[in-house]
């Protein structure tokens, strides 16, 4: 059964609008959580806001955020000034342009959420919107106020409904190219290559969200029931060894190929 909609307002595009509902795409439901106990009771350790200065706690009321000016300065600003910010965005995404969808950077996704129509009436115009921009090859940009700050929005027609991707801001995504200019322009050479190729052609899959296991989150849920098993202390596996040098790249394609693992260095 799908989620609850945790976000419901109107997709709009010029004079055509739609109720829609959002949920995200992803979930953490499933991960292994923690509490953080005090180990001589047993007890919860709850965490509180405390004042920097007296280190008295703080009531929630006296809780404002302030914009930083200087050492010890800072601008002051009511919750309400900053929902007034955006309030045009709170509950319509107004879709105000398109690009080329191939043109927006991976870097600059943040987190998918699937958007639908929210009634029956409203499907025709909602398939109007998704089918144009799906003919179009484009993605529509937009804002909206999600998790309690207004965001960029890229919305992209898949399948029936429609992909809101949340967005990061320009000055959050930093440019690649100081990064990876200082890798040498080197031309590998054409055997490796070859051998490179063979062992990816090999190796490729068709893909499976099985291939995307949380390892750690299976060894935590094995770990949980073999405490709740023997409710005694929890021994360490030895340490295993760590790989040493370097190999041949030559000779650690070759037997990648023959189905051998690399040799494994000794420690010292």
């Amino acid at each position: 059964m799908p989620p609850r909609p945790f976000w419901k307002g109107y997709l709009k595009l010029s004079l055509v609008t739609c109720p829609v509902a959002m949920m995200p795409a992803t979930t953490e439901s499933e991960k292994v959580r923690f509490h953080t106990l005090n180990r001589a009771t047993g007890h919860r350790v709850v965490s509180r806001y405390v004042d920097a200065g007296t280190g008295k706690p703080v009531r929630e009321a006296d809780e404002i955020k302030g914009y930083a000016r200087g050492e010890d300065d800072y601008v002051l600003l009511e919750d309400e000034e900053l929902d007034d910010l955006a309030l045009e965005s709170t509950r319509t995404i107004d879709i105000e342009m398109f690009v080329p969808r191939e043109t927006i950077e991976w870097s600059y996704l943040d987190k998918p959420h699937y958007l639908l129509p929210d009634d029956e009436i409203g499907e025709e115009a909602f398939a109007v919107i998704r089918e144009a921009m799906a003919s179009s090859k484009v993605a529509g940009i937009s804002r909206v106020v999600l998790y309690r700050r207004e965001r960029a929005v890229m919305l992209e027609a898949r399948e029936r409904g429609i992909i809101a991707w949340t967005l990061r801001y320009g000055d959050e995504v930093r440019d690649a190219k100081p990064y990876f200019a200082e890798i040498e322009k080197t031309s590998p050479d054409s055997g490796l290559l070859q051998l490179a190729k063979k062992l990816v052609k090999e190796r490729t899959r068709p893909w499976s969200p099985d291939m995307v296991k949380d390892p750690v989150q299976e060894h935590l849920l094995k770990l949980i029931a073999s405490k709740k098993r023997r409710k005694g202390k929890l021994r360490r596996d030895s340490e295993t060894e760590q790989p040493g040098n370097v190999v041949n790249l030559f000779e650690a394609l070759k037997k990648s190929l023959e189905g051998d693992q690399p040799p494994a260095r000794k420690r010292p």
